[in-house]
Formats: structure tokens, C-alpha cells, sequence
């Protein structure tokens, strides 16, 4: 079972819906993981159920746009980020059949599964890896050779993605690990890596 640090009805449709996963993935950029992670109960909740791959990807753009608008918005950029769930949503509807669990239960390996997801909008490199190492360690999705292809976050003791939050203290070590990070680079000498630009996918765990 999935553990984010949502209200419990968000948790358990992450854990049994993974096109909802694959949605707050998506989101998770530029905002905080609360936000990003409780948005597809907020989407369900709008629209008045839950929607399938194929109801998101046929809905007028302008009408999901206003959906994701709304006060509170889903994101920070609703208008944007509505038009990539929305491409991520026909794409699954077109490619595997609206089923997203498709998407890694008909990979062959873990390579295949991170050339997948990262061909996914909002799905860069970096988010690509950061999720087949959160299949792999929360909901057991073990293709052959994924701990090589999610990198290092693929590490049975890494603490440095969503795939390793599990728990209050779990998610208190990520935090601790990425403001270590930052304060390194901000340091006298130290190299500041840059931001992901918002195409390429980058998670934010404040």
C-alpha cells in the first residue's frame, strides 16, 4: 500500500488506480508532493467520479482546463498541466487498450519500462527512473534488471525520491536529503544543478 502524506481516501485510490498514480506523478513538478499527490481525488471528486483513460482524453480541453482551475487548482499551472494529463490519457487510451497498468505489466525490463514511462508527457529521464523505482519497491512492478534501470534510485536504502517515502519518518529523511543537497550546491565552490524545466519531470518533495 502506497503512503503519501494525504488524507487516506487519496492514498487508497493511488494504491488501486494506476492511472491515477501515473496523474499525480505528472503533477508532481513545481508544486508540493501534498498537492500533487491528493490532485486525482480532487480531479475524481470535481468531476463526480472516477474517469477512465479514454473519458479524460475525449473531454473538451477547455472544459478539464476550467476543472483543474478551480480554487483550489490542482496545480500551479491547472491550464498546462490539465493539457498533459490529458495527452497522457489518450495516450494510454490509444497505445494500451485505457489500461494504465499496461503501461509496466507488458514491459520485459526494467530498460523497456523507463523508455515507456519517459516517453510519457511530463515524463523526463530523471521522473522516469524515480518511477520504476516507486513501482519496484511499493507495489512490487519487478521486471527483469529495474533496480539497474531506475539508477540510484533504484537503491534498496536510498532516501532520495517518492519511491522511498513510506511513512511520516521515511518522508522526513527525503526532505532531509534533497535540503541537504541544495544547501551543497548553494555553498561557497559548490556546483548548483539546475532545475528540471517542467517538460522533463522532476519531483518536488517539500
Amino acid at each position: 500500500m502506497i503512503w503519501m502524506p494525504v488524507e487516506p481516501e487519496a492514498n487508497e485510490l493511488l494504491a488501486r488506480s494506476p492511472l491515477a498514480l501515473l496523474i499525480a506523478m505528472v503533477l508532481d513538478q513545481q508544486v508540493p508532493l501534498e498537492r500533487a499527490f491528493s490532485a486525482p481525488l480532487d480531479l475524481a471528486r470535481r468531476l463526480g467520479h472516477e474517469p477512465t483513460a479514454a473519458e479524460l482524453g475525449g473531454l473538451d480541453p477547455a472544459a478539464l482546463a476550467a476543472v483543474f482551475s478551480r480554487r483550489p487548482a490542482l496545480h500551479r499551472f491547472p491550464r498546462a498541466m490539465a493539457a498533459r494529463v490529458q495527452e497522457l490519457a489518450r495516450i494510454i487510451a490509444e497505445n494500451y487498450d485505457g489500461d494504465a497498468a499496461a503501461l509496466w505489466t507488458s514491459a520485459g525490463s526494467g530498460a523497456e519500462l523507463v523508455q515507456r514511462v519517459q516517453a510519457l508527457p511530463g515524463f523526463g529521464p530523471h521522473k522516469a527512473r524515480i518511477f520504476v523505482a516507486l513501482l519496484g519497491k511499493q507495489f512490487g512492478v519487478r521486471p527483469r534488471g529495474w533496480r539497474a534501470a531506475a539508477g540510484e534510485f533504484g537503491a534498496e536504502d536510498a532516501r532520495l525520491s517518492v519511491a522511498d517515502i513510506t511513512d511520516p519518518a521515511s518522508l522526513a529523511q527525503v526532505r532531509a536529503v534533497k535540503q541537504s543537497a541544495k544547501a551543497a550546491a548553494k555553498a561557497p565552490g559548490g556546483r548548483r544543478t539546475p532545475e528540471p524545466p517542467a517538460a522533463s519531470g522532476g519531483t518536488d518533495t517539500r
